[in-house]
């Protein structure tokens, strides 16, 4: 009898069928409406190619989220630097980066505390470098964003809304430097044609001839 995979079942009366994806840790989620439990088992032993193959790319992917128990590498703007976990004295965690491994220290080992500072640490490299590339580009590109605003989001590495303010996802400074640059000038486009037609495009290429390089290093990468 095949081993079914272990998965996160989430039910929503509202929805109408069932739908298999995956969180940014990996895990198998299941959306669904209430349905028998033979019913999901029957979808998973049909589906098993399909979900062991998206596992794979998955954890194949650049910049996931850290695994503290392993020690993991850790990247920033596309590179990837050694991380440790240092117990000290002082009941208080600092996480250090001095350009070439981050290490943080801590008191007492508490995993969620320690993924705040390193969200802390992104969020604050992404105020620090990206306003100063998003006003040059804007400059370039003769648009002006509304406003900038940065968060950690789990779906969507940018946005642009109605009213042109613009929203980036503080784990982007991971990312290489084009590939910021083409978050940048994507968003940025978006001021003028809120779609994804012709026009659009054209607008992107206009200023990064090379742009599809950067989707496809981009699509390397876990949001």
């Amino acid at each position: 009898m095949s081993l079914l995979p272990q998965y996160i079942h989430i039910i929503n009366p509202k929805l109408k069928h069932i739908y298999l994806t995956f969180d940014n840790e990996g895990n198998l989620v299941i959306k669904s409406p209430k349905v028998s439990q033979r019913k999901i088992e029957q979808l998973l032993l049909k589906k098993s190619s399909w979900i062991n193959n998206s596992r794979e790319k998955i954890q194949q992917k650049k910049g996931r989220s850290l695994d503290f128990s392993k020690n993991p590498e850790c990247y920033f703007l596309g590179q990837t630097y050694p991380f440790t976990l240092t117990q000290h004295s002082k009941k208080r965690v600092k996480l250090n980066f001095d350009g070439e491994k981050f290490t943080l220290f801590y008191h007492t080992y508490d995993e969620r505390l320690f993924q705040i500072h390193f969200d802390r640490f992104y969020k604050n490299q992404a105020q620090k470098h990206i306003p100063a590339h998003v006003e040059s580009w804007a400059e370039k590109m003769n648009l002006s964003p509304a406003d900038i605003r940065f968060r950690k989001t789990k779906r969507q590495w940018g946005s642009c809304s109605g009213k042109n303010v613009l929203s980036f996802n503080t784990m982007m400074m991971k990312l290489p430097h084009d590939v910021i640059e083409y978050i940048i000038i994507h968003e940025l486009a978006h001021i003028k044609h809120k779609h994804h037609q012709k026009d659009f495009w054209q607008l992107v290429e206009q200023h990064l001839p090379d742009y599809k390089r950067q989707v496809k290093e981009l699509k390397t990468y876990m949001t």
